[in-house]
């Protein structure tokens, strides 16, 4: 291209370049680059103008040369695919014809706030600087898989797709890039999915006020993300899946006051995730299932209010739970298990109340346990759990047998004290005595010598057949319990 061809508005940005000063087309600051389209010749610049000056253009010595424009209407497509770009780009509240391909490039700086664009590629992009998209309005896929961004990305407030109209491929595409050092997307709006797929962030990825719409499929696909430090999504608003399968988050994913929701299928999967603080508070209740298996969470802030109808979190192991409430509050959330009875969780939110010290708690989870795992059994099991229950509270309770004992020891106290049983040698009978009678029926170890020596009749010998089964029961189910007791210890 000779330099002769360039129009009045290209010669400015020309003679610009090598001086890194900038070129201000706009009206006014408050103009709106939506309406680019419109702009005339005095503010255009040809796609093929740019890149010979990007690739190949002046230099002056002394200087850092740069492209540094503002308010242009870009024509035609700006391809610098595998292009080496040794200054600066910044394109700032441009309007874009055609989508720039940048695929495989590798550019010092690339700033393109403010514009308006119909899509970009960039798959493999190397900046070696900050990638910086804030404010953008994208309506096409942004393509993004594979990039390598030494500095930080910025997208806050960005728009990305339309309304409505989300496509079967992703509004965003980061898949398998590496950040060196913030994902920076306060306030981003994506109208489709936004894919995350095995990518490195080596600082924070930051979603807070942000909405994620992909109705009836994944608003955030998220598998084997590695943040460096958190992932924050406080009021963050997803319509689709949030899907944060073997992601590593070391620090917070901090979802407070967030409302996630996809009640066609899963809202949260955060499985064989490793976290170190998973932080639901004051959030909106989930609509949809949570799927946290074989997750790894060092605390754990949940309200019960937050948690849906169904979850999965078989083999979920966290070491704090917050807030600390009773258990009662907590059981249900493990009825709710999708696939039934399932003891680990119970164990889990034992260790949990164990490790705050609340004991009573811990013995309460550990009850409710025994009483969901019996509802699992054939009928003959279950009415001896029932009986291990009603006796001693399966070991939890032991002050419930002793009641139950000083109960029966007080009937057949005044029973048989109302009425002597006959001696069976009155010459060899020892004085009858009601109390100790009865405790010789009750308890089946000790021998006070007046059982052998009286036989009672009538309804008062099925009154001791009672207490003698009674008995027993009562010591087997104590001996259980004390077992069960001991090897908690």
């Amino acid at each position: 291209m000779e330099i002769t061809d360039l129009t009045p508005a290209e010669r400015r940005v020309w003679d610009a370049f090598p001086l890194g000063a900038a070129v201000d087309f706009r009206d006014g600051e408050d103009e709106d680059p939506e309406q680019g389209a419109a702009w005339g010749p005095e503010r255009t610049l040809r796609a093929e103008v740019l890149r010979e000056l990007l690739l190949g253009g002046p230099v002056r010595e002394g200087r850092i040369a740069g492209l540094k424009v503002w308010g242009a209407r870009i024509t035609g497509e700006l391809h610098l695919m595998y292009g080496t770009v040794d200054h600066p780009v910044r394109l700032r509240a441009c309007h874009f014809d055609e989508a720039p391909n940048l695929y495989g490039a590798r550019i010092r700086a690339l700033v393109l706030t403010d514009s308006v664009l119909p899509g970009l590629t960039a798959g493999t992009l190397h900046v070696d600087g900050a990638l910086r998209i804030t404010c953008c309005r994208i309506t096409g896929p942004v393509r993004l898989a594979g990039a390598r961004i030494s500095g930080a990305l910025f997208a806050n407030q960005a728009r990305l797709g339309l309304l409505g109209q989300a496509g079967e491929e992703p509004a965003l595409q980061l898949s398998h890039a590496e950040v060196g050092a913030d994902v920076w997307a306060v306030g981003l709006v994506a109208h489709g999915e936004v894919r995350l797929k095995a990518t490195a962030v080596g600082g924070q990825l930051n979603l807070d006020d942000a909405v994620l719409q992909n109705p009836g499929g994944t608003a955030l696909d998220a598998e084997t993300l590695s943040v460096g430090t958190d992932l924050r999504g406080m009021r963050l608003r997803t319509h689709g899946r949030f899907n944060l399968r073997g992601a590593r988050i070391p620090h917070q994913l901090n979802l407070a006051y967030a409302r996630l929701s996809h009640p066609e299928g899963v809202a949260l999967r955060a499985s064989s995730s490793v976290i170190g603080e998973l932080w639901l508070r004051e959030a909106a209740p989930l609509q949809g299932a949570v799927n946290l298996r074989r997750a790894q969470v060092e605390l754990l802030h949940v309200p019960p209010e937050v948690w849906p109808e169904r979850v999965q979190t078989d083999g979920l192991s966290y070491r704090i739970l917050a807030p600390h409430l009773p258990a009662e509050q907590r059981l249900p959330l493990l009825e709710r298990e999708v696939s039934g009875y399932l003891p680990y969780p119970y164990e889990q939110l034992t260790t949990a109340y164990r490790t705050a010290g609340d004991d009573a708690a811990a013995r309460t989870v550990q009850l409710a346990k025994l009483r969901r795992h019996r509802r699992t059994l054939p009928p003959y099991a279950r009415l001896w759990g029932w009986l291990q229950d009603a006796a001693v509270g399966y070991g939890f309770r032991p002050m419930r047998a002793a009641g139950w004992l000083l109960l029966l020891l007080c009937t057949g106290t005044l029973a048989f004290a109302l009425h002597h049983p006959p001696a069976l040698k009155p010459s060899e009978a020892p004085a009858f005595n009601p109390l100790f009678y009865t405790l010789d029926l009750l308890l089946p170890i000790i021998d006070f010598g007046q059982e052998g020596a009286y036989a009672p009749v009538g309804w008062y010998q099925w009154l001791s057949y009672l207490l003698i089964v009674t008995g027993w029961v009562l010591a087997t189910t104590i001996a259980a319990g004390v077992s069960r007791s001991l090897s908690r210890q």
